[in-house]
């Protein structure tokens, strides 16, 4: 499930950028008591009593002549219909001003949940002098200190409570799949030509999909799929235009809800070094992937374009060595029959669960090929493997020395666990534990 989102707003030199980098743990925006210091969204990641959420820090949201005041101004805006849950700062320094009660306007519009908190309360007589924000309608108003950290954690007690609850997974049959890649490679194309009708916006503009979008269907043998196709990620640095990071955390987010990831390519145009940032978003997931080579139908080719394609991708996404690669053409829709039963494979195998008996008995043999190393004169002993988790499939080594255990031969492992089981299609985690 997506982690919620919860946004930071309010007028300038509240002091926003300062509680957020107090929740953040972390030294995230800059602070300066100056207005307009924050002009982006920036984001980070939260937790509270066992609550994870995603925050978005805003600039100021003003409405004089101040430079960047109206792109300031639309970044905040797009952050509110983001979040899950709305902060709104103000200053117990200067009380309610006018443009406090103009930003409560545009939170009643949002009709979003809002927990307002009041900064700047360094002294137990501000912390009491809060009454006049009651009427911005907003219920009870938290007193807290960015500067000091007091009251902060009443402030996140008032905001973890109105996160969505998470809903019962209903459809436990039904296999959610996103398609992630740079912009303008055809993924909304794509989600088209599997539907077989047009759904998603095409455009030959990059970035055209700012949003996720959730389709359902089922395909001949009655198989449930959730498709979700996803606004292109960019490059970090060049995410500048308005909407472009909002994009990223959409893709992201959709990346998180997903059992399967399409892993999208333009065949014409090849492999980009963004391609594999993007690519790496779903790999740390430990979601399950299909790299989709589309537009092959534009290719010039002979007889070895694939195989020297898929030979290059190999070569340069080693860590996606474990996923499938098929080559398409959404104009075409060449080879797109094959792509629900590869989904339904991968989802298959990201789940697959093996006995500790069997996998005991590949562990005996893979150290029968290849003996454990040594270090400094002390030699690895893996003891014993398990599975404790699926999607994806998780194992757990008991050995002597975690120290002991090296990156190679935990892939060794790894790699004997491919060839004995199918798991193609999804990674594996294999975690070094010390036998007490």
């Amino acid at each position: 499930m997506a982690l919620p989102v919860v946004a930071i707003v309010g007028r300038p030199n509240v002091g926003k950028s300062t509680v957020f980098n107090r929740i953040a743990r972390q030294r995230i925006s800059i602070v300066e008591d100056t207005p307009g210091v924050t002009r982006d969204r920036i984001y980070a990641h939260g937790s509270w009593l066992n609550h994870e959420f995603s925050m978005i820090d805003t600039g100021g949201i003003d409405f004089t002549d101040q430079p960047f005041v109206d792109q300031i101004r639309m970044q905040a805006e797009i952050a509110i219909e983001e979040a899950d849950v709305i902060i709104f700062m103000v200053s117990a320094r200067e009380g309610v001003t006018d443009i406090d009660e103009r930003v409560a306007q545009i939170l009643y519009r949002a009709k979003k949940d809002v927990v307002l908190a009041v900064n700047k309360t360094d002294n137990p007589e501000q912390r009491q002098d809060i009454y006049d924000f009651y009427s911005l309608g907003f219920g009870d108003p938290i007193p807290v200190s960015g500067a000091q950290g007091t009251g902060i954690g009443d402030l996140l007690d008032a905001v973890v409570t109105k996160f969505p609850l998470e809903k019962d997974n209903e459809e436990d049959d039904t296999i959610k799949f996103s398609l992630i890649g740079r912009p303008n490679v055809g993924k909304s194309s794509l989600v088209n030509a599997i539907l077989g009708e047009h759904r998603v916006i095409v455009s030959d503009i990059e970035g055209t999909t700012r949003d996720a979008i959730d389709t359902q269907f089922t395909d001949d043998d009655g198989q449930k799929f959730t498709m979700i196709d996803t606004a292109g990620i960019r490059k970090r640095g060049k995410v500048w235009e308005s909407t472009e990071k909002y994009a990223v955390m959409r893709a992201q987010s959709a990346i998180d809800r997903s059992d399967v990831v399409l892993f999208v390519i333009d065949g014409e145009e090849g492999l980009r070094e963004q391609d594999k940032k993007v690519a790496g978003y779903a790999h740390e997931a430990g979601r399950a992937i299909i790299i989709v080579v589309n537009k092959w139908d534009l290719v010039k080719k002979d007889t070895y374009s694939m195989q020297k394609f898929t030979d290059k991708l190999r070569s340069e996404l080693q860590y996606l060595d474990y996923a499938p690669i098929v080559f398409v053409s959404a104009l075409t829709k060449q080879r797109l029959n094959v792509l629900p039963d590869m989904i339904k494979t991968v989802s298959v195998n990201q789940q697959r669960r093996v006995q500790s008996s069997v996998l005991n008995d590949v562990l005996l043999r893979a150290v029968a090929i290849t003996p454990t190393p040594t270090v400094k004169g002390k030699r690895l002993r893996v003891y014993y493997l398990t599975q404790v988790a699926i999607k994806p499939p998780t194992f757990v080594a008991f050995v002597n020395d975690p120290e002991l255990f090296h990156f190679s031969y935990q892939r060794f492992l790894i790699n004997q666990l491919r060839d004995s089981f199918d798991f193609s299609g999804t990674p594996i985690h294999l975690i070094p534990r010390q036998r007490k």
